[in-house]
């Protein structure tokens, strides 16, 4: 699996959101997302990656996904009370491997992959990996490039002691695409292929450069310290066409036939540093650490659209029979914004046994937090600073080595990026969640799970501004309670079944009047893109065929309707069931083929939305193959 976001999609409790015309990832946990308008929050071998414009995440050096749920992830301070996600890079070994792999698919999809590793001294190791991907789309016009390369040493200073760094560079050009619309909820307004942008704006340009250098130092049998310092400088930059969304401005409401647009230009950059420092002891489990991060993000929008209730065609296109080409208008400054972000913050948890059977862990986290925000514009300045205490506890009750109970509970704190359209900024979020769960196993592993319910609430919960496009809204406050169901069996020694479930109730809970929407929006509304329930199944056959080994699957997964638009309660996707099957044959022992069908069944669907004209379809039915040569 090529796609970051793919990869999720096979997990309970995470639901795909709008993914700003294509250009980054965009996900929430247990029905919370953050700010719609910014990338989804994630971590990068536990440091912040997905607070800058880095495109969408490429796996070729991903080892592993952890998924951290609930309230043991407000330790860290870097999520949503649902959780967050941390990503494993690939390491360098000191013995030789690597793999070169070639893909090609349906919609000219081109790839190339690649990884290798070894050692240069008994001491030093290289890794260098990465991935050139080039692809057209089911979407009409719309193709894209990206390269992705992930160097790193590791150095052996002594037995004790590793000292590590990693560099990422992605470059990334892919057009700006916003999906169909939908006009009185007839989802085949227009065919899901059709696209309302313009060719000739050119691709989004995105290019990013990140570096880890990480210091492991083991100071006895019973102390480890873990030190690390990040830094990611992002860009995002480039023209875009998008259906006008402003009623009074959209000709497809006066005659169903004209379809208004409006043309931006961005400018978008971030840098981002950070640091943090831990301690792990073996006695009691003991984590204590420190972390620190300064984020300057720059903002540059340039907008043109026709007036208000002008009737004015010009930039338009026929629903039917876009015409592409037209002379395109030039832009005027809307905003030029800078924003600096520092915070710092120290924790400390420990594992308690009380008896054999009963452990505690109890942990406190503490912030400091500082915003400035300028807009260049018309010269605003507005400084924010903030504290914060976020406790944890948790107990657990190990009744055997195959049952195990636990109650957990957190608060939890988060910084919003950005002002609102009056150029007040966002006070930060604040959260609260607990868990109770069960985790079992049998006697002989063939059956392990999990069962969880959870309850969730937070304050100052941002979502993005149907009305003042590109700007985000304060919807007050937001609750999410949910039932998830983790299990893996191994039916016997080929067949393994791996299945997940989520029943996620998420809504506002308290009433919202806000005068720049003039919507009224009660408690108990949904919140945008998140499935009421959510179901994944994945079914994997190891035999031999011909003498060969061979991998079979299938996977299933239901995604339950969803709301989409916030102003518009009745505005919901439908809900959909894709069905993927793959197979893998080692022919030789180093070269395997590999094969994949998405979508096997041409299931119709709408994987997010941002609002009923701008709605993104699903993928139609694709295959893939590709050949990998083992070293």
């Amino acid at each position: 699996m090529n796609d970051f976001q793919n990869a999720l999609d096979f997990t309970s409790g995470i639901a795909r959101q709008n993914n700003f015309g294509g250009v980054w990832d965009s996900f929430a946990i247990r029905g919370f997302a953050g700010d719609e308008n910014l990338p989804s929050g994630y971590l990068v071998n536990g440091f912040s990656a997905g607070r800058g414009f880095s495109g969408q995440r490429d796996t070729s050096n991903v080892e592993s996904i952890e998924v951290l749920k609930g309230p043991g992830s407000a330790l860290y301070g870097r999520s949503e009370p649902g959780g967050t996600i941390n990503i494993i890079t690939k390491k360098p070994q000191f013995e030789e491997e690597g793999y070169i792999q070639a893909s090609i698919g349906s919609f000219n999809l081109f790839r190339l992959e690649g990884d290798y590793t070894n050692a240069i001294t008994e001491d030093l190791a290289y890794r260098l990996n990465g991935a050139y991907e080039d692809s057209e789309s089911f979407r009409d016009t719309v193709e894209s490039k990206k390269l992705s390369l992930t160097p790193s040493i590791s150095y052996n200073i002594s037995a004790e002691t590793n000292l590590a760094y990693e560099i990422e560079i992605l470059k990334q050009q892919t057009p700006f695409d916003r999906g169909i619309f939908v006009l009185n909820g007839d989802f085949d307004t227009v065919p899901k292929e059709r696209f309302f942008g313009e060719p000739n704006d050119g691709p989004m340009e995105i290019e990013a450069v990140g570096h880890q250098l990480t210091l492991r130092q083991k100071m006895n049998e019973n102390w480890v310290v873990l030190a690390g310092i990040n830094y990611r400088d992002s860009s995002f930059k480039g023209f875009s066409t998008d259906v006008e969304l402003s009623a009074g401005r959209q000709l497809l409401y006066v005659d169903a036939e004209t379809v208004s647009r409006q043309r931006r230009f961005r400018d978008y950059d971030s840098t981002d540093l950070s640091v943090r420092v831990e301690i792990r002891g073996s006695t009691h489990h003991i984590l204590f650490g420190g972390d620190a991060y300064d984020y300057k993000l720059s903002q540059i929008l340039e907008r043109w659209r026709v007036g208000w209730a002008s009737g004015d065609t010009t930039y338009s296109v026929n629903r039917i029979n876009p015409v592409y080409g037209q002379a395109q208008p030039e832009t005027a400054r809307l905003w030029d914004q800078k924003e600096t972000q520092r915070s710092s913050g120290v924790y400390i948890q420990d594992k308690i046994d009380i008896t054999d059977e009963f452990k505690v862990l109890p942990g406190i986290r503490f912030d400091d937090f500082e915003k400035v925000f300028t807009n260049l514009t018309n010269g605003n300045f507005d400084k924010q600073s903030q504290t914060a205490t976020s406790p944890r506890i948790g107990l657990v009750y190990e009744a055997s080595e195959l049952y195990t109970m636990y109650v957990s509970y957190s608060e939890g704190f988060r910084p919003n990026t950005g002002i609102d359209f009056r150029g007040d900024s966002f006070e930060p979020e604040e959260s609260s969640s607990y868990e109770i769960g069960f985790k079992f196993n049998n006697t002989d592993s063939s059956l392990n799970g999990t069962v969880a319910i959870y309850s969730a609430e937070k304050s100052n919960v941002l979502s993005a501004d149907p009305v003042n496009r590109a700007f985000s809204a304060a919807l007050g406050e937001a609750e999410s309670e949910g039932l998830e169901v983790d299990l893996n069996a191994y039916i016997n020694d080929s067949i393994k079944l791996t299945l997940a479930y989520a029943y996620t109730d998420a809504v506002t809970s308290n009433d919202i009047v806000n005068f720049d929407w003039g919507v009224e929006i009660p408690a108990g509304s949904r919140l945008i893109n998140i499935p009421k329930h959510k179901f994944s199944l994945v079914a994997m056959y190891e035999t031999l065929l011909a003498g060969k080994e061979t991998n079979t699957g299938a996977s299933i997964t239901y995604v339950g309707n969803r709301l989409g638009e916030t102003i518009d309660q009745n505005y919901v996707l439908p809900s959909y069931t894709r069905v993927n099957i793959f197979a893998a044959v080692d022919l030789t022992g180093r070269l395997v083929l590999n094969a994949n069908i998405d979508n096997l069944l041409d299931e119709e669907y709408f994987g997010s939305s941002y609002s009923a004209l701008w709605t993104q379809p699903g993928t139609p039915i694709n295959a893939r193959i590709n050949i990998k040569y083992k070293f």
